[in-house]
């Protein structure tokens, strides 16, 4: 099941930028990134509410309200934002690409803060990811 959840975001996350370059063709990528924050933010809302998770706001604790909002605002503020600047000034696959670095950053940080261990497979991977960009942007 894990596998087709991820498939699944693969395949929002890879058809996505083809309409986020389409509505930023004569748009600030400030105004677009925000009104489609404001659309996630709704749907988000309202599937909260329709789930029946609302009553269990009051019980979080303020570790997660302060790691959820450091998490919020790099990967949902300043990452999006950032994209969408540019998605708008660049070629969508050239960007898709440079993003598809965000878990090689992933593997380094948690390796140094959850001690969590990198396999062979993952260095390989890291160098071949790697060695792809640097042949991207070398012609």
């Amino acid at each position: 099941m894990v596998f087709l959840y991820a498939m699944l975001g693969v395949l929002c996350l890879g058809i996505a930028p083809l309409f986020g370059k389409t509505a930023l063709a004569n748009v600030s990528p400030m105004l677009a990134f925000s009104i489609r924050t404001l659309i996630a933010a709704l749907l988000a809302i309202v599937w909260l509410t329709y789930s029946n998770y609302n009553d269990h706001i009051t019980k979080l604790p303020l570790s997660f309200w302060i790691a959820i909002s450091i998490e919020a605002s790099l990967a949902a503020f300043l990452g999006d934002l950032a994209y969408f600047y540019a998605l708008q000034k660049g070629n969508i696959g050239e960007v898709s690409l440079i993003l598809s670095c965000a878990p090689l950053v992933t593997i380094i940080f948690s390796h140094f803060f959850y001690h969590e261990p990198v396999s062979l497979i993952q260095i390989i991977g890291t160098a071949l990811i790697t060695s792809g960009l640097i042949l991207l942007f070398a012609e």
